[in-house]
Protein backbone atom coordinates (compact mmCIF):
# COMPACT_ATOMS: atom_id res chain seq x y z
CA UNK A 1 0.00 0.00 0.00
CA UNK A 2 1.26 3.31 -0.70
CA UNK A 3 0.76 6.49 0.87
CA UNK A 4 1.76 9.65 -0.69
CA UNK A 5 2.82 12.82 1.69
CA UNK A 6 2.55 16.33 0.21
CA UNK A 7 4.93 18.96 1.56
CA UNK A 8 3.88 22.38 1.56
CA UNK A 9 5.53 24.99 -0.43
CA UNK A 10 5.97 27.42 2.76
CA UNK A 11 7.43 24.63 4.86
CA UNK A 12 10.32 25.16 6.98
CA UNK A 13 13.63 23.20 7.28
CA UNK A 14 12.86 19.92 8.93
CA UNK A 15 14.00 16.30 8.82
CA UNK A 16 12.68 14.04 6.67
CA UNK A 17 11.63 11.36 9.11
CA UNK A 18 10.25 13.85 11.59
CA UNK A 19 7.93 15.61 9.16
CA UNK A 20 6.48 12.13 7.59
CA UNK A 21 5.76 10.77 11.08
CA UNK A 22 3.90 14.24 12.05
CA UNK A 23 2.01 13.52 8.42
CA UNK A 24 1.41 9.73 8.88
CA UNK A 25 -0.42 9.74 12.56
CA UNK A 26 -0.33 5.78 12.62
CA UNK A 27 3.62 5.34 12.06
CA UNK A 28 5.94 5.96 14.85
CA UNK A 29 9.65 7.43 13.97
CA UNK A 30 11.51 4.81 14.65
CA UNK A 31 9.35 2.52 12.46
CA UNK A 32 9.12 5.35 9.60
CA UNK A 33 13.29 5.16 9.86
CA UNK A 34 13.66 1.65 9.32
CA UNK A 35 11.25 1.70 6.49
CA UNK A 36 13.22 4.48 4.72
CA UNK A 37 16.62 2.94 5.33
CA UNK A 38 14.71 -0.16 3.86
CA UNK A 39 14.29 1.53 0.77
CA UNK A 40 10.47 2.65 0.64
CA UNK A 41 10.37 6.17 0.46
CA UNK A 42 10.76 7.77 -2.97
CA UNK A 43 10.62 10.98 -4.79
CA UNK A 44 9.99 11.42 -8.44
CA UNK A 45 10.56 7.90 -9.12
CA UNK A 46 14.22 8.26 -7.00
CA UNK A 47 14.59 6.28 -3.55
CA UNK A 48 15.54 8.23 -0.85
CA UNK A 49 17.56 5.93 1.93
CA UNK A 50 18.48 8.77 4.68
CA UNK A 51 15.63 9.55 7.42
CA UNK A 52 17.72 12.55 8.21
CA UNK A 53 17.64 14.08 4.90
CA UNK A 54 15.85 17.67 5.01
CA UNK A 55 12.28 17.75 3.73
CA UNK A 56 11.95 19.28 0.55
CA UNK A 57 9.07 21.84 0.07
CA UNK A 58 6.63 21.76 -2.28
CA UNK A 59 7.34 17.94 -3.25
CA UNK A 60 5.12 14.64 -3.15
CA UNK A 61 6.94 11.74 -1.50
CA UNK A 62 5.75 8.08 -1.79
CA UNK A 63 5.91 5.89 0.91
CA UNK A 64 5.43 2.14 0.21
CA UNK A 65 4.00 0.26 3.30
CA UNK A 66 4.49 -3.03 3.88
CA UNK A 67 1.69 -5.48 3.92
CA UNK A 68 0.58 -6.03 7.63
CA UNK A 69 1.84 -8.84 9.69
CA UNK A 70 0.67 -11.27 11.53
CA UNK A 71 -0.98 -10.70 15.28
CA UNK A 72 0.70 -13.59 16.62
CA UNK A 73 4.78 -15.14 15.89
CA UNK A 74 4.29 -18.01 13.34
CA UNK A 75 6.32 -21.57 14.90
CA UNK A 76 9.09 -21.83 12.71
CA UNK A 77 11.54 -24.77 12.17
CA UNK A 78 14.83 -23.47 13.54
CA UNK A 79 17.68 -25.74 14.70
CA UNK A 80 17.88 -25.35 18.65
CA UNK A 81 20.82 -25.74 21.18
CA UNK A 82 18.74 -27.21 24.20
CA UNK A 83 21.10 -28.13 27.24
CA UNK A 84 17.82 -29.55 28.86
CA UNK A 85 14.42 -30.16 29.01
CA UNK A 86 11.37 -31.86 30.93
CA UNK A 87 7.80 -30.77 30.90
CA UNK A 88 7.81 -27.85 32.80
CA UNK A 89 10.83 -25.63 31.37
CA UNK A 90 13.60 -25.68 28.66
CA UNK A 91 17.28 -24.81 28.97
CA UNK A 92 19.06 -23.77 26.35
CA UNK A 93 22.30 -21.66 24.61
CA UNK A 94 21.01 -18.73 22.23
CA UNK A 95 22.90 -18.03 19.58
CA UNK A 96 24.63 -14.96 18.32
CA UNK A 97 22.88 -12.96 16.20
CA UNK A 98 19.09 -14.79 17.58
CA UNK A 99 16.73 -12.21 18.33
CA UNK A 100 14.60 -13.19 21.65
CA UNK A 101 11.33 -12.14 20.66
CA UNK A 102 9.71 -10.76 17.41
CA UNK A 103 9.89 -6.94 17.05
CA UNK A 104 10.51 -4.76 14.57
CA UNK A 105 13.19 -5.44 11.99
CA UNK A 106 13.05 -8.55 13.23
CA UNK A 107 9.90 -10.50 12.60
CA UNK A 108 10.72 -14.02 11.91
CA UNK A 109 13.71 -16.05 12.80
CA UNK A 110 13.49 -15.34 16.96
CA UNK A 111 13.77 -17.56 19.35
CA UNK A 112 10.41 -17.43 19.98
CA UNK A 113 9.46 -18.74 16.08
CA UNK A 114 11.89 -21.66 16.78
CA UNK A 115 9.81 -22.50 20.48
CA UNK A 116 6.62 -22.61 19.30
CA UNK A 117 7.81 -24.86 16.45
CA UNK A 118 9.60 -27.13 18.89
CA UNK A 119 7.01 -27.09 21.92
CA UNK A 120 4.11 -27.21 19.18
CA UNK A 121 1.54 -25.26 21.77
CA UNK A 122 3.18 -26.24 25.01
CA UNK A 123 4.40 -22.94 25.92
CA UNK A 124 3.35 -20.42 28.94
CA UNK A 125 1.28 -17.67 27.38
CA UNK A 126 1.75 -15.39 30.50
CA UNK A 127 4.50 -13.42 28.71
CA UNK A 128 1.69 -12.61 26.08
CA UNK A 129 1.54 -13.85 22.31
CA UNK A 130 5.03 -11.72 21.31
CA UNK A 131 6.64 -13.71 24.07
CA UNK A 132 4.88 -16.76 25.11
CA UNK A 133 7.48 -18.44 27.90
CA UNK A 134 9.79 -16.07 27.68
CA UNK A 135 10.92 -14.78 31.15
CA UNK A 136 14.17 -13.09 30.69
CA UNK A 137 16.62 -12.44 27.57
CA UNK A 138 19.83 -11.75 26.26
CA UNK A 139 20.75 -8.81 23.20
CA UNK A 140 20.75 -10.34 19.98
CA UNK A 141 24.59 -10.55 19.90
CA UNK A 142 24.95 -11.91 23.30
CA UNK A 143 25.28 -15.24 23.30
CA UNK A 144 25.00 -17.70 26.36
CA UNK A 145 22.49 -19.85 28.67
CA UNK A 146 18.56 -18.90 29.09
CA UNK A 147 15.74 -21.04 30.69
CA UNK A 148 12.05 -20.69 29.18
CA UNK A 149 9.02 -21.98 30.63
CA UNK A 150 6.66 -24.38 29.27
CA UNK A 151 4.08 -24.14 32.32
CA UNK A 152 2.14 -21.48 33.63
CA UNK A 153 3.26 -22.66 36.92
CA UNK A 154 6.85 -22.49 35.93
CA UNK A 155 6.64 -18.96 34.37
CA UNK A 156 5.79 -18.23 37.41
CA UNK A 157 8.38 -19.79 39.73
CA UNK A 158 10.62 -18.43 37.59
CA UNK A 159 9.57 -14.53 37.75
CA UNK A 160 9.49 -14.85 40.86
CA UNK A 161 13.02 -15.57 41.35
CA UNK A 162 14.00 -13.44 38.99
CA UNK A 163 12.15 -10.29 41.01
CA UNK A 164 13.70 -11.74 44.07
CA UNK A 165 17.66 -11.65 42.77
CA UNK A 166 17.82 -15.58 43.34
CA UNK A 167 19.11 -16.36 40.63
CA UNK A 168 22.68 -17.25 39.44
CA UNK A 169 23.68 -15.20 36.80
CA UNK A 170 27.44 -14.88 35.45
CA UNK A 171 28.44 -13.43 32.14
CA UNK A 172 32.23 -13.30 30.80
CA UNK A 173 32.90 -10.04 29.15
CA UNK A 174 36.11 -8.86 27.17
CA UNK A 175 37.06 -4.98 27.97
CA UNK A 176 38.88 -2.54 26.79
CA UNK A 177 41.43 -1.85 29.41
CA UNK A 178 41.12 -3.24 33.13
CA UNK A 179 38.29 -1.65 35.56
CA UNK A 180 39.79 0.22 38.50
CA UNK A 181 39.38 -1.30 41.25
CA UNK A 182 39.96 -4.84 39.69
CA UNK A 183 36.99 -6.45 41.29
CA UNK A 184 34.02 -4.49 43.15
CA UNK A 185 30.07 -3.63 42.70
CA UNK A 186 28.64 -1.06 40.22
CA UNK A 187 25.30 0.30 41.65
CA UNK A 188 23.64 3.25 39.67
CA UNK A 189 20.38 3.49 38.02
CA UNK A 190 19.62 3.20 34.62
CA UNK A 191 16.95 5.27 32.31
CA UNK A 192 16.93 5.44 28.43
CA UNK A 193 19.68 7.96 26.99
CA UNK A 194 18.10 11.80 26.64
CA UNK A 195 20.50 12.23 23.26
CA UNK A 196 19.66 8.63 21.83
CA UNK A 197 16.28 6.30 22.48
CA UNK A 198 18.09 3.23 21.83
CA UNK A 199 20.85 3.41 23.97
CA UNK A 200 20.78 3.05 28.12
CA UNK A 201 22.42 5.20 30.43
CA UNK A 202 23.38 5.64 33.58
CA UNK A 203 21.97 8.41 35.59
CA UNK A 204 24.04 10.99 37.32
CA UNK A 205 22.10 12.59 40.04
CA UNK A 206 22.70 10.05 42.77
CA UNK A 207 19.51 11.61 44.85
CA UNK A 208 17.34 11.23 41.65
CA UNK A 209 14.66 8.31 41.26
CA UNK A 210 14.47 8.46 37.32
CA UNK A 211 15.14 4.59 35.60
CA UNK A 212 15.62 1.77 37.83
CA UNK A 213 18.15 0.14 40.23
CA UNK A 214 20.98 -1.95 38.58
CA UNK A 215 23.73 -3.65 40.09
CA UNK A 216 26.04 -5.61 38.93
CA UNK A 217 29.26 -7.60 40.67
CA UNK A 218 32.27 -8.19 38.92
CA UNK A 219 35.68 -9.41 38.69
CA UNK A 220 39.06 -9.01 36.45
CA UNK A 221 39.84 -12.49 35.65
CA UNK A 222 43.01 -11.92 32.87
CA UNK A 223 44.11 -8.52 31.69
CA UNK A 224 46.22 -8.78 28.26
CA UNK A 225 49.10 -6.72 26.49
CA UNK A 226 50.13 -3.26 28.11
CA UNK A 227 48.36 -0.38 26.82
CA UNK A 228 51.09 2.39 25.30
CA UNK A 229 51.63 5.59 26.87
CA UNK A 230 49.74 4.46 29.64
CA UNK A 231 50.51 3.97 33.40
CA UNK A 232 52.69 0.81 34.04
CA UNK A 233 50.08 -1.89 34.42
CA UNK A 234 47.30 -0.77 32.54
CA UNK A 235 46.21 -3.41 30.19
CA UNK A 236 45.20 -2.88 26.80
CA UNK A 237 42.18 -5.65 27.12
CA UNK A 238 40.78 -7.66 29.95
CA UNK A 239 38.03 -10.15 30.75
CA UNK A 240 35.82 -9.59 33.41
CA UNK A 241 32.76 -11.90 35.06
CA UNK A 242 30.08 -9.91 35.33
CA UNK A 243 27.37 -11.21 38.08
CA UNK A 244 24.07 -9.66 37.60
CA UNK A 245 21.75 -8.60 40.67
CA UNK A 246 19.39 -6.88 38.45
CA UNK A 247 18.44 -7.72 35.16
CA UNK A 248 18.16 -4.23 33.12
CA UNK A 249 18.10 -3.85 29.30
CA UNK A 250 21.86 -3.69 28.12
CA UNK A 251 23.14 -3.65 32.32
CA UNK A 252 26.77 -5.21 31.78
CA UNK A 253 27.31 -3.14 28.46
CA UNK A 254 26.40 -0.09 30.05
CA UNK A 255 28.02 -0.02 33.42
CA UNK A 256 31.23 -1.57 32.13
CA UNK A 257 31.17 1.67 29.72
CA UNK A 258 30.70 3.57 32.73
CA UNK A 259 33.60 2.25 34.34
CA UNK A 260 35.72 3.15 31.13
CA UNK A 261 35.93 -0.33 29.50
CA UNK A 262 33.36 -0.54 27.39
CA UNK A 263 33.14 -4.30 25.45
CA UNK A 264 35.03 -5.24 22.51
CA UNK A 265 32.89 -5.16 19.40
CA UNK A 266 30.38 -2.91 20.90
CA UNK A 267 28.80 -0.91 18.08
CA UNK A 268 26.68 1.08 20.57
CA UNK A 269 28.28 1.51 24.10
CA UNK A 270 31.98 0.76 23.25
CA UNK A 271 32.64 2.57 19.58
CA UNK A 272 36.90 3.05 19.08
CA UNK A 273 38.33 3.09 15.88
CA UNK A 274 41.41 3.28 17.19
CA UNK A 275 41.26 0.23 19.26
CA UNK A 276 40.31 -1.71 15.87
CA UNK A 277 43.92 -1.10 14.24
CA UNK A 278 45.79 -2.29 17.05
CA UNK A 279 47.51 -5.48 15.95
CA UNK A 280 49.60 -8.32 17.76
CA UNK A 281 52.48 -10.11 17.13
CA UNK A 282 51.10 -11.72 14.52
CA UNK A 283 49.97 -8.93 12.55
CA UNK A 284 46.23 -9.27 13.06
CA UNK A 285 43.62 -6.81 14.18
CA UNK A 286 39.82 -6.87 16.05
CA UNK A 287 38.80 -5.28 12.64
CA UNK A 288 36.54 -8.38 12.15
CA UNK A 289 35.08 -8.32 15.64
CA UNK A 290 31.83 -6.73 14.97
CA UNK A 291 29.56 -7.51 18.45
CA UNK A 292 29.74 -7.17 21.78
CA UNK A 293 32.11 -9.83 23.56
CA UNK A 294 29.73 -11.07 25.88
CA UNK A 295 28.43 -14.36 26.59
CA UNK A 296 25.89 -15.78 28.94
CA UNK A 297 28.27 -18.51 30.43
CA UNK A 298 26.05 -19.58 33.84
CA UNK A 299 22.82 -19.87 35.02
CA UNK A 300 21.30 -20.95 38.53
CA UNK A 301 18.47 -21.81 39.57
CA UNK A 302 15.82 -23.76 41.63
CA UNK A 303 13.62 -25.78 39.77
CA UNK A 304 10.15 -23.85 39.76
CA UNK A 305 8.09 -26.99 40.70
CA UNK A 306 10.64 -30.01 41.66
CA UNK A 307 12.45 -27.56 43.69
CA UNK A 308 15.89 -28.98 43.04
CA UNK A 309 18.62 -26.73 42.51
CA UNK A 310 19.77 -26.62 38.92
CA UNK A 311 23.36 -25.03 37.52
CA UNK A 312 24.08 -24.58 33.98
CA UNK A 313 28.01 -23.41 32.47
CA UNK A 314 28.59 -23.07 28.52
CA UNK A 315 32.29 -23.03 27.05
CA UNK A 316 33.07 -19.42 25.22
CA UNK A 317 31.68 -19.20 21.55
CA UNK A 318 34.34 -19.65 18.76
CA UNK A 319 34.65 -16.02 18.05
CA UNK A 320 35.09 -15.18 21.80
CA UNK A 321 38.14 -17.62 21.64
CA UNK A 322 39.24 -16.10 18.38
CA UNK A 323 39.35 -12.94 20.33
CA UNK A 324 41.04 -14.23 23.18
CA UNK A 325 43.73 -15.58 21.19
CA UNK A 326 44.30 -12.42 19.31
CA UNK A 327 44.75 -10.68 22.71
CA UNK A 328 46.95 -12.92 24.30
CA UNK A 329 49.89 -11.99 21.31
CA UNK A 330 49.58 -8.85 22.22
CA UNK A 331 52.59 -7.13 23.41
CA UNK A 332 53.45 -7.21 27.02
Amino acid sequence: MAKHIDVPEDQPPMRLDRFITNAIDDLSRSRLKTLIEEGRLCLNGEVISDPSAKVRPGQRYVLELPPPRAATPQPENIPLHILYEDEHLIVLEKEIGMTVHPAVGNWTGTLVNALLHHCAGALSGIGGVERPGIVHRLDKDTSGVMVVAKTDRAHQGLSKQFAAHTIERAYMALVRGGPKPKTGRIETRLARSQHDRKKQAVVRDPRSQHGRHAITNYETLHTYGTAPGQPVGSPVASMVECRLLTGRTHQIRVHMAHLGCPLLGDPVYGRDRTFRKITNANGESLKDFNRQALHAAILGFTHPVTKEPMRFETVLPADMRKLINFLEKLPK
